[in-house]
């Protein structure tokens, strides 16, 4: 009888599906978020405490497709943005930027014309419509590169700027340039905890990575609760004043494409895959999603002097093991996997970064449960390293999300050289994981976000990875040369 109950048990946790979590609101002081959140969650979520596929919550008074435009038909409403001045109601966020170019995203509260400019530059007029949930993408061009910019919106005519509104273009590939670059997962948003943003505002990154679980959703039918999340996060202050100077780059994971531990599987039959990779879209700036219109997702890559980004969805085509129909054994799906490994071989950069929104090393998950070390993505994740040592691919850095700690790991590879994983992913989360003591060195305790630091003034160009904390602080630091990631020097 034990035995059965036990059985019993085990099979309750492998099944019962994970909840969604409420928003958080204790701590709250941002006076726009305290008369508009509590708004918008009763109006786009309602009242539930959790959700999940077998007890999902009730729609919010507009259904499961709310947003803002449902959201400006009220009274009630439009006398908040008034109080709030929030005709920009997101934004801007930097996107897309290059030596010669920038990208700037907003959000209006309603229909609106804007454009952006930046020095002598001038974007084309931008209309935002119902249609794209009143956002839009204003392109400058005509920038010089590696020079400090500031930009001001002009919206129905209304110059806004703001002490925030500024940027640095990309330097040119050779030129002996130092720079950093911020990324983090394990971004739920906290109302404590959103000073860090501010915190690493201060850093000046060039760059910030989302590397997935930028807000935690986990409503795969609920396109309301989603856009709900990107309203929220995006009007507190210390993430609006961060990505308006700050280029981000980002793309989903589990917490924020479905719910804990998902998997899309292969094609697009699931009928949440394209109107939740919509909203994503809505709310992001990237270069492009996904080279393949027949395969559409969130991965994209860009440059940055001497370093090329890829930035990869290890969801959307992932294996489903729930699915007995789904018999792949894949991580990234052909497509997507295809364009990595003849985007890998083409690369001039000095530097390639792996993003990967779930961990590489073998022992950095959960007995590789939900990440490149899982038996269906193993080898997946091996033909990618068996390339960079086929092809004698220098220079090849790893960093990934998912574990709520930051860490450093090291794989060995015959033939070739190391290749070393830097995780970080509790940005703005309070609960963490343990720390591993197989990794190079592990910590988990407060919020943290990662730091790359490359340095392009030495004949060996060198690449940096810092922890930092909550308050500034570097945590840890570890330092490689790029001859130390070659094959030259690891025959």
């Amino acid at each position: 009888m034990m035995k059965r109950l036990a059985l019993l048990l085990f099979v309750s946790l492998i099944v019962v599906p994970a909840q969604a979590k409420p928003p958080l609101t204790e701590g709250e002081t941002d006076p726009v978020m305290l008369d508009l959140d509590p708004y918008m969650i009763k109006a786009l979520r309602g009242n539930a405490k959790n959700s999940s596929p077998k007890n999902p919550i009730a729609p919010g008074r507009f259904g499961s497709e709310g947003s803002i435009v449902d959201l400006l038909t009220e009274p009630a409403f439009n006398k908040l943005i008034q109080k709030h001045d929030l005709k920009l109601f997101n934004g801007p966020m930097l996107g897309d930027v290059t030596p010669t170019s920038a990208r700037v995203w907003i959000r209006t509260a309603g229909p609106a014309s804007f454009h952006v400019v930046v020095g002598d530059q001038i974007s084309p007029t931008i209309q935002t419509t119902a249609e794209n949930d009143f956002t839009g993408i204003a392109y400058v061009e005509g920038l010089k590169p590696w020079t400090d910019y500031t930009y001001t919106i002009v919206l129905d005519g209304e110059e806004i700027s703001h002490p925030a509104f500024h940027f640095k273009t990309y330097p040119t590939a050779g030129t002996p340039a130092r720079y950093s670059i911020a990324f983090g997962s394990g971004a739920r948003y906290v109302p404590t905890k959103e000073a860090i943003w501010k915190t690493m505002a201060d850093t000046q990154p060039l760059a910030y990575l989302g590397l997935g679980d930028n807000v935690y959703i986990d409503a795969t039918e609920r396109r309301d609760v989603q856009r709900l999340h990107y309203y929220r996060r995006m009007l507190r202050r210390e993430y609006r004043d961060f990505i308006s100077q700050t280029p981000v780059y980002a793309v989903w994971d589990d917490h924020d494409m479905g719910d804990n531990d998902c998997a899309g599987g292969p094609g697009l039959n699931k009928p949440w895959k394209l109107p939740n990779l919509s909203v994503f879209q809505q709310n992001w700036n990237n270069p492009f999603y996904s080279h393949d219109d027949q395969a559409p997702g969130t991965w994209h890559n860009f440059t940055m002097g001497d370093v090329e980004f890829f930035m990869l969805d290890g969801r959307i085509y992932r294996s489903d093991i729930q699915d007995p129909a789904d018999t792949t054994n894949t991580m990234l799906g052909e497509s997507q996997k295809r364009w990595l490994l003849n985007s890998l071989k083409q690369s001039t950069a000095k530097f390639k970064v792996l993003c990967s929104g779930t961990m590489w090393h073998d022992l950095a998950d959960k007995g590789g449960k939900d990440s490149w070390a899982g038996p269906r993505f193993r080898s997946e994740r091996d033909e990618i390293f068996d390339l960079i040592n086929q092809e004698r691919i220098d220079g090849v850095l790893l960093i990934s999300g998912d574990r709520h700690r930051t860490e450093l790991w090291k794989t060995d590879r015959p033939g070739g050289y190391p290749l070393y994983e830097f995780l970080s992913a509790k940005v703005t989360n309070m609960h963490s994981h343990a720390p591993r003591k197989e990794a190079e060195w592990s910590f988990n305790e407060g919020n943290f976000w990662g730091e790359i630091g490359f340095d392009f003034a030495p004949t060996d160009p060198t690449v940096t990875f810092k922890a930092i904390n909550q308050d500034g602080n570097e945590i840890k630091a570890t330092t490689f040369k790029l001859s130390e990631l070659s094959h030259t020097s690891n025959p």
